[in-house]
């Protein structure tokens, strides 16, 4: 029991390092975020584009692009080298993010589900978006997982940390 518990403690200090890493990290990229992709002097090679379920977008001449799990800087760099291989002489590329993935909220809120994610939300707001907690919540043990350089992450936190897209909070169910 006493080993179980260190465990706990050891992986929730783990989760929380990771998190807080994470939160300075630069933006990575998934499935569900728009996009809007501008080849500076081409048109019609520019718009709007949303990352499907395996993180690519389908671009004009290039096709298939995989840019889900990358930073922003490493998208661009990819469409660009993809573009200057027999389409463009010196392309410029920019991406911007239109709107993020969602992120999720589960278990003891009055409304569950998906919601659009807004800049600088913590999980407060997010349980406040869910029309609050239900009467059996635990309101200081909160769960987050967050997909982190391709794994999943997962660890308590407290109501005041930051929310990222496609995170998924889930409010567990108190005893007493």
């Amino acid at each position: 029991m006493y080993n179980l518990l260190i465990s706990l403690f050891a992986a929730a200090l783990f989760g929380a390092a990771v998190f807080a890493q994470a939160d300075t990290a630069p933006y990575q990229l998934g499935a569900g975020d728009q996009i809007r992709v501008t080849v500076f002097g081409e048109e019609d090679l520019s718009g709007e584009f949303e990352i499907d379920g395996v993180g690519r977008i389908s671009l004009p001449l290039i096709g298939s692009v995989e840019i889900g799990g990358s930073n922003i800087g490493a998208a661009e760099a990819r469409i660009v080298t993809l573009l200057a291989d027999g389409y463009l002489i010196t392309p410029r590329v920019n991406i911007e993010v239109m709107n993020y993935r969602p992120f999720y909220i589960l278990g003891e809120v009055k409304s569950p589900g998906s919601y659009p994610y807004v800049s600088g939300m913590t999980v407060l707001n997010a349980v406040a978006l869910a029309t609050g907690f239900t009467y059996r919540a635990n309101k200081k043990k909160i769960e987050l997982t967050r997909r982190i350089d391709g794994q999943e992450v997962k660890s308590f936190v407290d109501p005041t940390a930051v929310v990222r897209p496609g995170d998924i909070i889930r409010v567990t169910e108190r005893f007493f």
